[in-house]
């Protein structure tokens, strides 16, 4: 019956990690699930309670900041950005005229679907501007007045 206790311990602090997503209640969660595991094999609940603890302490002090620091994006972990991370901040170049419904850019030579992330711009083609954020494969951009020249993508950048 003790296994039973133990499983449904952890059932109810996974389920509570969901509505947390703190990471915090799902290494107590994998502490009852060892206990359970002990258990099973017919240890006396003092070795149960203390194989809880030891799992519960262990995972939150070794396994806990491994994934939050996989969590942090690279700017809030130093890391060189990659992917999205690494287009938001760029700058592009207006291809089709951008407003809050539609556009297309170029960044770093790649075509992108973009919209103003300003829906009171339009941004008309040949204009610079600023990747703001991605939203799926959509960039959200803003009118660039301070990048200078040489950063400008493709052909406007004096070639």
């Amino acid at each position: 019956m003790e296994p039973l206790l133990w499983i449904v311990l952890g059932v109810v602090l996974v389920i509570a990690e969901i509505f947390t997503t703190t990471l915090f209640l799902i290494m107590f969660g994998a502490g009852a699930f060892a206990a359970a595991g002990a258990a099973a094999l017919g240890a006396p609940i003092g070795i149960q309670v203390l194989v809880f603890a030891a799992v519960s302490a262990l995972t939150l002090v070794a396994v806990r900041p491994t994934i939050q620091r996989h969590r942090l994006s690279a700017a809030q972990s130093g890391d060189q950005p990659f992917g999205v991370e690494a287009i938001e901040g760029s700058t592009a170049l207006v291809l089709e005229q951008v407003d809050s419904d539609a556009g297309m850019v170029k960044i770093d030579g790649e075509l992108w679907s973009a919209r103003a992330y300003d829906g009171t711009q339009v941004l008309a083609p040949g204009e610079r501007v600023r990747v703001i954020e991605v939203r799926g494969a959509t960039a959200m951009v803003w009118r660039d007045e301070f990048a200078a020249p040489d950063e400008l993508p493709g052909p406007a950048a004096g070639s």
